[in-house]
C-alpha cells in the first residue's frame, strides 16, 4: 500500500494542476453581482488586497492561463505555491460569501428565509407576541410572491406558538381557518406542479421531433394539449400557473404551426406578466424568453412596429444574472439584425451588426459561433456592399458542421461564392472557382437546371464587353431564373439574395434598394 499524502505534497499538486474552477464562477457573475462584490470585499478587508487584483485578472482573461495570472498578481515578488493557492480559496470563499450576500438583499426568497430564523430566533427566547407580529409580515409577503412552502412553513408556526403559550382558545378558534389555509395552498402547489409536468412533457417530445414527423410524436402531442387543465386559464389558480398555462399554449401553437394562436399566447403571456411587475424584479429569465417568442411571433404575422417596439423593451430589459445578460444580448441582436435584413436597411445593419460584434467579446464567443449569425453576418455584409467582409462570413459559415452535411445549403453558397467574386471584380479566379464549383455539384449525382444556368450566365458575364451586353445577359438571367422550377430553391436561405442581386443588375440599382422595395411592396 503506497503512503497517504502529505499535506505539502497536495498543495505542491494543486499548484502543478491549473484550476479553473474560480474562473467559471467569476465568469458567471453578472454585472451587477461583480459591482457588489467590490463594495462588499472593500467592506470587508479594505482596498490594497491581492484578491481583488485576482479577481479582476480573472475577470478580464478570456481563456484561462494561470501563469498569466500569477505574473500579474504577484509582478516582481517570488511566487509561493502554497500562498496562491491559498489566495485562490479565499477569494473564492469571498466570492460566494458575497454572493449569499447579495441574495439576501436582492431575492424575497432568502429574505423570508431570513424572517423565519428571526421566527425561531424569537420563539426559543420566549418572545411569543413578537415571533407572530413577524409572522404576519412574513405570510403577507409570501402571498404577495406566491412563495406557498414559506405560507406553510408560517401556518405550522402560528399553531406551535398558540400550542406553546398553552392558547387552547386560539387553536379553537382558529385551527378551523389555518386548516383551510393549508388546503388552498397544498391545491396551489398541486396545480403548479401539474401545469409544470404539462410543460415539461411538452418541451421534451418537441425536442425529440421538433418537426412532428412521427405519427407517435403527434399523437403524444394532441394527448397533451388536451389535458384538463388547458382548457381555459380558470384551471390554473395562481398567478405562475398561469404563467405556465399561456407558456404551453404558445408553445403548442408554435410547434403546430399556427401562428394566429401563436402571436394571441405570447401576447397574452407577456401582458400577464407585466401585471405583476414584482414577480419580474425577482426573475426576468422566462420575461426574456417570453419576449423573444413574441417578436418572432410578430415576425410571422408581419407586425414590424410590434416588433420593434418589443426589440426595445427587450434591450432595456435588467438582466439579474450573467445568463439573462447573455440571453438579452443574443436575442436582441438576432433580432435586431434580422429585421434590417427584412426590411433592406443594410447601413443600420453595418452599425447594429458592429455593436453586436464589439459587446460580444465580454461572452463566451463559441456560443455565436452558429450558422444562423453567420448567415445574418453575410448578408449584412453582402447587402451593404462589403464583399471581402461577406466572403469571409460565408467561407466560414461553409465550413461549420451544421452546413457541411447539407447539401443543398452547400450548393446555394457556392453559387453566392461565384457572385461575390463577380462584385470583387476577381474574374481571373472565377474561372477556377466555376469549374470547381461545377465539379461539386455534378458530384451530388444531380446538377439543377436553376445552378447550372447561373453558373452558364456568371461564365458569360465575365466575358461580355460592353454594359449593353452586360445588361442583356443579366435580363437573360433574370429571365431564366424566374421561368425555372423553384421547388428546391424554396428551402434555401439565399433565394432571396440571388433573386434580388438580378433584379440589382437588370434595373441599375443596388441590391438594398430592390430588397427595401420589396418589403414595401409587401406592407401594402
Amino acid at each position: 500500500m503506497s503512503a497517504p499524502i502529505s499535506c505539502d505534497e497536495l498543495l505542491k499538486a494543486m499548484s502543478k494542476t491549473p484550476s479553473t474552477k474560480l474562473f467559471r464562477l467569476i465568469k458567471s457573475l453578472s454585472s451587477s453581482e461583480k459591482r457588489y462584490f467590490k463594495v462588499f470585499v472593500n467592506d470587508q478587508s479594505g482596498k490594497d488586497n491581492k484578491y481583488i487584483r485576482l479577481f479582476d485578472a480573472l475577470d478580464d482573461q478570456q481563456v484561462f492561463d494561470e501563469e498569466a495570472l500569477k505574473g500579474l498578481i504577484y509582478e516582481q515578488e517570488a511566487i509561493h505555491s502554497q500562498k496562491y493557492s491559498e489566495l485562490k480559496a479565499y477569494l473564492y470563499e469571498l466570492i460566494i460569501k458575497s454572493l449569499q450576500s447579495y441574495d439576501e438583499k436582492s431575492s424575497i426568497d432568502h429574505q423570508l428565509k431570513l424572517l423565519l430564523q428571526g421566527v425561531r430566533a424569537l420563539f426559543r427566547r420566549s418572545l411569543y407576541e413578537d415571533s407572530k407580529d413577524l409572522l404576519v409580515r412574513i405570510k403577507k409577503q409570501a402571498h404577495r410572491y406566491e412563495q406557498f412552502i414559506t405560507v406553510l412553513e408560517v401556518l405550522i408556526w402560528e399553531k406551535q406558538i398558540a400550542y406553546a403559550e398553552s392558547n387552547i382558545d386560539f387553536l379553537d378558534r382558529e385551527l378551523e381557518r389555518i386548516d383551510a389555509e393549508e388546503k388552498v395552498v397544498l391545491e396551489q402547489l398541486r396545480n403548479l406542479s401539474e401545469y409544470r409536468n404539462i410543460f415539461f412533457r411538452l418541451l421534451v417530445s418537441l425536442r425529440k421531433d421538433a418537426s412532428l414527423r412521427s405519427a407517435s410524436n403527434r399523437e403524444k402531442l394532441r394527448y397533451i394539449a388536451e389535458s384538463p387543465l388547458l382548457l381555459s386559464e380558470a384551471n390554473a389558480n395562481s398567478h405562475q400557473a398561469r404563467i405556465l398555462y399561456y407558456r404551453i399554449m404558445a408553445l403548442y401553437y408554435y410547434a403546430t404551426n399556427d401562428p394566429i394562436h401563436y402571436y394571441e399566447r405570447s401576447r397574452a403571456l407577456i401582458d400577464l406578466m407585466e401585471s405583476q411587475p414584482h414577480f419580474l424584479k425577482e426573475d426576468v429569465s422566462e420575461y426574456i424568453s417570453a419576449l423573444n417568442n413574441l417578436i418572432i411571433s410578430c415576425g410571422q404575422l408581419s407586425k414590424i412596429e410590434e416588433i420593434e417596439q418589443n426589440l426595445e423593451k427587450l434591450f432595456h430589459v435588467q438582466a439579474k444574472s450573467r445568463d439573462d445578460e447573455f440571453k438579452i444580448h443574443r436575442q436582441y441582436y438576432q433580432n435586431k439584425l434580422s429585421l434590417c435584413i427584412l426590411k433592406g436597411d443594410f447601413q443600420e445593419g453595418m452599425k447594429v451588426m458592429e455593436r453586436h460584434l464589439k459587446e460580444v467579446k465580454q461572452f463566451d464567443q463559441n456560443l455565436f459561433e452558429t450558422p444562423t449569425f453567420y448567415y445574418i453576418y453575410f448578408y449584412i455584409s453582402f447587402g451593404s456592399g462589403a464583399y471581402d467582409r461577406a466572403l469571409a462570413y460565408l467561407n466560414h459559415w461553409l465550413n461549420m458542421p451544421g452546413t457541411v452535411e447539407r447539401q443543398d445549403l452547400q450548393s446555394m453558397a457556392r453559387i453566392l461564392n461565384l457572385i461575390i467574386h463577380y462584385e470583387l471584380g476577381n474574374f481571373v479566379l472565377l474561372e477556377s472557382l466555376i469549374r470547381s464549383t461545377y465539379r461539386f455539384l455534378k458530384k451530388r449525382n444531380k446538377l439543377h437546371d436553376m445552378e447550372r444556368e447561373i453558373i452558364a450566365f456568371i461564365r458569360k458575364a465575365i466575358e461580355t464587353p460592353s454594359k449593353k451586353e452586360l445588361r442583356e445577359t443579366f435580363l437573360a438571367m433574370r429571365s431564366a431564373f424566374e421561368s425555372l422550377s423553384q421547388g428546391a430553391l424554396k428551402q434555401s436561405f439565399f433565394t432571396e439574395a440571388i433573386s434580388a442581386w438580378l433584379d440589382s443588375k437588370t434595373e441599375s440599382t443596388t441590391f438594398a434598394q430592390i430588397i427595401q422595395r420589396r418589403f414595401q411592396a409587401s406592407r401594402k
